[in-house]
């Protein structure tokens, strides 16, 4: 699989994973919503949250557009309708996004600002676009995790699960 591809297939993963842990979500309380349930972020809130924001930041550094945070902890949406509103639009993006990459671009020098080290970084996309799909798999884990404790089922989220389905067959 090239390496178009390969961030294509990624790009539709996370939009499908995050498709099933949202509906998953949905069905929690307002005080399962919230509470703190000791995860990296605390809570479903701002586990999910903190995937957007993560989002949102590397969003705006690849394209140079769209909102951004300063801080990791940043809870811009309360509320779990709105956030699965504004998720919603950013795996839209994402998908859109990745579609117009070239293996140039790939391969091209990009440079960032971390938000934890302020000190400018340069190196091939590529590496920072896989960390950027892999932060969000690392955080959905949390947030299946999350489920579990509050005595929810979570679904399964496993790539070679998406790749058996209807929009995971064309990468397969």
């Amino acid at each position: 699989m090239d390496g178009l591809r390969h961030y294509a297939m990624f790009a539709a993963y996370n939009r499908w994973a995050n498709a099933r842990l949202y509906d998953a979500a949905e069905l929690l309380s307002e005080d399962e919503w919230s509470r703190d349930v000791h995860a990296f972020f605390g809570s479903m809130q701002g586990t999910l949250n903190h995937i957007l924001v993560a989002d949102r930041i590397w969003m705006n550094r690849f394209t140079g557009t769209g909102e951004t945070h300063r801080v990791l902890s940043d809870v811009p949406h309360p509320d779990f309708a709105e956030l699965r509103f504004e998720r919603g639009k950013m795996d839209d993006r994402i998908v859109d996004w990745v579609e117009t990459l070239t293996e140039e671009a790939l391969a091209g020098l990009f440079s960032y600002t971390p938000v934890t080290n302020p000190k400018e970084v340069t190196q091939p996309l590529a590496p920072p676009l896989a960390h950027f799909f892999n932060h969000q798999t690392h955080h959905r884990g949390h947030a299946h995790m999350i489920l579990s404790v509050l005595g929810h089922e979570p679904p399964s989220l496993d790539l070679i699960y998406f790749l058996r389905t209807d929009e995971g067959r064309p990468f397969a």
